[in-house]
């Protein structure tokens, strides 16, 4: 045996050796594959998420603004409606039609709309 050349154990262990390399490589490769894949999902949910809660966010300052607007409507409401009562009240007390005795058992307004008039 010579001792410049290779036992032929050695060059078994070099190309086992390398193809360990080899699949080692192709192993970090899918793993970076595979980690930029999941932060480029990662970063589409959280886009996704920050959309959705945007929008939910908007909704919310149009119902409020809806909201805002309904109250202003009631108030204005009720008190068109406390005038209007006052206005039906002023004329009951001078109207002839409900003070006159030949109404034929036609009943005062104002009672007929006693129940639905708030005083």
């Amino acid at each position: 045996m010579s001792h410049g050349t290779p036992a032929s154990g050695s060059v078994l262990q070099r190309s086992s050796s390398s193809e360990g390399n080899q699949q080692s490589h192709d192993d970090d490769e899918r793993k970076v594959r595979r980690r930029e894949k999941n932060r480029v999902a990662a970063q589409r949910s959280r886009k996704k998420q920050t959309q959705k809660a945007d929008k939910l966010h908007e909704e919310y300052e149009c119902l409020e603004q809806e909201n805002t607007s309904l109250k202003k409507e009631i108030v204005k409401l009720t008190d068109e409606m406390k005038h209007l009562s006052e206005v039906l009240r002023d004329h009951e007390k001078i109207c002839p039609l409900l003070h006159c005795s030949l109404n034929f058992g036609l009943m005062p307004r104002h009672d007929a709309l006693s129940g639905t008039l708030p005083r």
